[in-house]
């Protein structure tokens, strides 16, 4: 009896050991996946390496707006309200995108796009005040968001270029980035050839062009062509990033915002000596040619 005592003590221990090292192998893999892979190379944490993708954060516009005239007030409510769904989107698409592209996804294919779309809206609520009373000037200062809490992202980016040079006013539907344009099915994840960039031609479906709106409709054409050039050169540049909705989302998404935008001034232009054009933000879409 003594004698078997120490085999049955041996075994003992060696079941409490064994158990206690599943136990600890078990805690160090829950949390290894609860804290997330490491940066590598001194990358900035992102959606692709975190738990939980965090939240976005905008400015408050409400508080900075002066006091609106009765005639706007209905349109300058639309468009605050269009503001909080913008981004109630982006932070949807920030949850159902985790674990997608690289160290700037989130900056390129959610907060540069909501950028873009909250400055088209802002210029609306600038035009709308202004149309009875001083018109504000400045509040695409507020369009730029941040991540918080669950990632990184460089605030006031932009996936397709700089959105500042997109503002003014602005008026028309809001239509989003990438939404009403068909989804490209060709697109840069396996590498090769970026192809290029193709939008329609706005200059040639305008009307006659009164001779006070020549000017500005012109530098507002050349931007055009200047946001297709930037657009294709992000094109080349980010060869084989992102998934297969990278182009759309952080490349042909943005340019069409920022031509809605520009679009809208054209008409804006055009419209205030002369019948205002209607519909062009149909030629906003741009597509990829391989």
């Amino acid at each position: 009896m003594s004698r078997g005592l120490p085999k049955y003590n041996k075994r003992r221990v060696a079941l409490v050991g064994g158990v206690a090292a599943v136990a600890l192998t078990g805690a160090v893999v829950v949390n290894t996946a609860l804290a997330g892979e490491s940066p590598r190379n001194g990358a900035a944490t992102n959606a692709e390496t975190l738990a939980g993708p965090g939240t976005i954060a905008c400015p408050d516009v409400t508080g900075q707006l002066p006091a609106v005239p009765a005639s706007a007030k209905a349109e300058v409510d639309r468009n605050l309200a269009l503001l909080q769904t913008q981004i109630d989107e982006a932070n949807k698409r920030l949850v159902d995108t985790v674990g997608q592209g690289g160290p700037n996804f989130v900056q390129n294919a959610i907060l540069g796009p909501l950028k873009d779309k909250r400055v088209a809206t802002l210029n609306r609520i600038e035009t709308a005040i202004g149309r009875a009373a001083a018109k504000p000037e400045g509040l695409e200062a507020f369009a730029p968001c941040t991540l918080n809490a669950g990632g990184v992202a460089t605030p006031g980016g932009n996936a397709g270029g700089n959105a500042g040079q997109d503002t003014g006013a602005g008026a028309g539907a809001d239509t989003g980035a990438g939404a009403g344009a068909a989804e490209t099915p060709a697109n840069q994840a396996g590498g090769g050839a970026a192809g290029t960039i193709t939008c329609p031609d706005v200059a040639s479906r305008l009307p006659a062009i009164p001779a006070s709106a020549k000017a500005e409709v012109d530098r507002n054409l050349a931007l055009l062509q200047t946001q297709i050039g930037e657009a294709d050169t992000r094109l080349q540049n980010t060869v084989g990033q992102g998934g297969p909705n990278f182009v759309q989302n952080a490349i042909l998404g943005p340019l069409k915002d920022k031509r809605v935008a520009t679009i809208d001034r054209i008409a804006i232009s055009i419209g205030r000596t002369a019948a205002k054009p209607q519909g062009l933000e149909a030629l906003a879409p741009c597509t990829l040619n391989q």
